[in-house]
């Protein structure tokens, strides 16, 4: 192996590691590259949807400084350093080429400034995500994935293309303490502590979505999860370490296919 293959290697596995720390161990590199990897994964898992919808993580510091997709690109063209920062009102705070979506962060915004431990906010418009969205009764106790989310999901009624500042205190004061939120005839929405817990948040979401349309597709009777069995298999799932070991493990795959993304 060439010393530069030896670097490359313990490089990769640098950003491995950095997969599992706690979001105050972070650097703002580390937030770059994990951020710009979850962009990677969502087009890999087919869950973009062109150039719209934001993953969006504050970085370290007094300040509330947030990273942002640069507007105009697809997701499989985010890099650590194309990666647009900008503060609570959608400002860049630093030079880019690029501008951002300022509807787009509106949404992120009404999390991020009211909710002390959201550090990472994801939102997707998947078909499976915003067909949920679209039905009544939301998340059902049917599934192995939908039931890990028993009373954790909160809703948001549609009041259109979010424009409006005054909504994101209706955003906020429906999310609650929750995590989860699936925004009617809109998408889906998750938070989280650290990049790869809103992730993996957002992978079993996503999941619960597409299982749950199959199932209520059919014409037969549901087979639902009592309550108290629900609740004590989300109680049982809620492990932040193996939500990093999932992330962990799927930034590898990223490394492996087209590490681009670290630069």
């Amino acid at each position: 192996m060439s010393n530069h293959e030896t670097k490359v290697q313990a490089n990769h596995l640098e950003i491995e590691k950095s997969c599992m720390k706690n979001y105050d161990e972070l650097t703002e590199k580390d937030l770059r590259i994990q951020l710009a990897a979850s962009y990677r994964l969502v087009e890999e898992l087919g869950w973009s949807f062109l150039i719209f919808g934001h993953l969006t993580t504050r970085v370290p510091g007094p300040e509330k400084h947030f990273l942002i997709n640069p507007y105009g690109l697809m997701y499989d063209e985010v890099t650590a350093s194309n990666l647009v920062k900008i503060d609570l009102e959608g400002n860049k705070v630093e030079s880019s080429n690029w501008d951002i979506n300022p509807a787009g962060f509106i949404i992120h915004s009404a999390v991020h400034s009211s909710k002390k431990h959201a550090h990472c906010v994801m939102h997707t418009h998947t078909n499976a995500g915003m067909a949920m969205a679209a039905l009544k009764k939301g998340l059902i106790n049917i599934d192995f994935s939908g039931s890990a989310y028993h009373n954790r999901v909160a809703y948001h009624d549609f009041e259109g293309v979010t424009l409006r500042r005054d909504e994101c205190e209706r955003i906020a004061n429906n999310l609650g303490n929750k995590s989860i939120l699936i925004l009617r005839n809109h998408g889906l929405l998750t938070t989280g502590e650290t990049i790869a817990e809103a992730f993996m948040k957002l992978y079993t979401l996503e999941s619960a979505c597409q299982v749950q349309l199959m199932a209520r597709a059919c014409d037969e009777p549901y087979e639902m999860v009592a309550s108290n069995i629900a609740e004590s298999h989300a109680n049982d799932l809620k492990d932040a370490a193996s939500y990093r070991l999932a992330f962990r493990a799927l930034v590898r795959r990223m490394l492996k296919k087209d590490p681009s993304f670290i630069l």
